[in-house]
């Protein structure tokens, strides 16, 4: 046989692969924390506990994806805030148990790597990772020709916290009477993208680059805005003393699907909906799509990313705290007794 088959004409170049890990090393060695003990390019990664400030440590792991948004920056062809998107989605879960982040890490499998390309989503991640004060500490890339189509790739990622096991906080100790903190989200987050691209792109037929003016930016600048990385709030509460009660990530399913999550049996959370100012992309989605209010509320955040429940007598200084450490924070309802779930009034 004259023409030798090599893995390189079969679609996987280890060369591109070398090189791509020598774009990133330098980046991502920018996350690293006292705990990390490897470098990057081994098999696994070690990090070191600490056992003075976590003397009884309860691991919190969590894992989530971006989703179909992925497919708007494909569109768009920008790729530098989608790894935000996904540290978010993961780090913001395993904080509504008390835990820390203490480490990430990412998936990215591709059908043909393209570095420059892959260091562009690999640089969200990192900054992702220090606005989540936790270390990228490994990862893996996949090339697998034929499995995805050109120009595109799926990402998945996996977040480690570390919480002491007698602070760790799941709902339990939620009371009628306690104030429901909203803490605002950036927009649309990672959830609800199959709607949202059917309606943009197929309904409305706008492309990435359109200015929407009741948006006031174009269509990839609204829809790719990344999601909100809630960490520095749950860490300032928990410094200033705060008692927090519980916690809910507010993602697919709105405050109805979520916050229900953490609350006892018997309680019900009462949320009035004209606390916060809703962001001009709901309103258009609602009108432009004739989406019903109550579509909207499951599908969507509606501009409440992150909520936490605490005393009532705490509430103002909890919206206080979140707001100097640059979070909008609104007081947007109360527990009461009921059954359990969500009522508007």
């Amino acid at each position: 046989m004259d023409n030798k088959l090599t893995y390189k004409d079969s679609g996987v170049d280890i060369s591109e692969g070398d090189r791509f890990v020598q774009l990133i090393s330098p980046i991502v060695r920018e996350t690293f924390t006292r705990g990390v003990l490897t470098d990057i390019g081994h098999f696994g990664s070690l990090f070191s506990l600490d056992l003075k400030r976590f003397p009884e440590p309860v691991l919190v792991s969590g894992t989530d994806g971006v989703g179909t948004k992925l497919k708007v920056a494909f569109m768009a062809d920008r790729h530098d805030t989608v790894g935000i998107d996904l540290v978010a989605m993961c780090v913001n879960d395993i904080i509504t148990l008390g835990a820390e982040p203490l480490f990430f890490l990412d998936y990215f499998a591709t059908g043909k790597l393209v570095a420059e390309k892959a260091k562009e989503v690999v640089m969200g991640i990192v900054k992702g990772c220090k606005e989540a004060e936790c270390a990228l500490i490994g990862g893996e890339t996949a090339e697998m020709p034929g499995f995805y189509k050109q120009q595109e790739y799926d990402l998945s990622g996996f977040a480690v916290g570390v919480v002491n096991k007698s602070e760790i906080i799941d709902g339990s100790s939620i009371k009628n009477g306690d104030s429901i903190i909203g803490i605002t989200s950036s927009g649309l987050h990672s959830n609800g993208y199959s709607l949202v691209r059917r309606l943009f792109f197929d309904i409305l037929k706008l492309k990435p680059t359109d200015y929407v003016e009741e948006l006031g930016c174009t269509v990839a600048d609204e829809l790719l805005k990344p999601t909100m990385i809630y960490v520095k709030a749950f860490k300032a509460l928990k410094t200033r003393g705060i008692k927090i009660n519980g916690m809910a990530h507010i993602t697919g399913g709105g405050i109805p699907g979520n916050l229900p999550r953490v609350l006892p049996e018997g309680l019900l959370a009462e949320i009035d909906e004209k606390a916060w100012p809703l962001p001009p992309v709901f309103t258009f989605i609602k009108e432009k799509g004739y989406v019903s209010d109550e579509e909207m509320k499951r599908t969507f955040n509606m501009g409440i990313g992150f909520v936490v429940v605490v005393p009532p007598d705490e509430a103002d200084q909890a919206v206080e705290v979140l707001e100097e450490t640059g979070y909008l924070a609104h007081k947007i309802g109360k527990i009461v007794e009921g059954k359990r779930g969500v009522r508007y009034v």
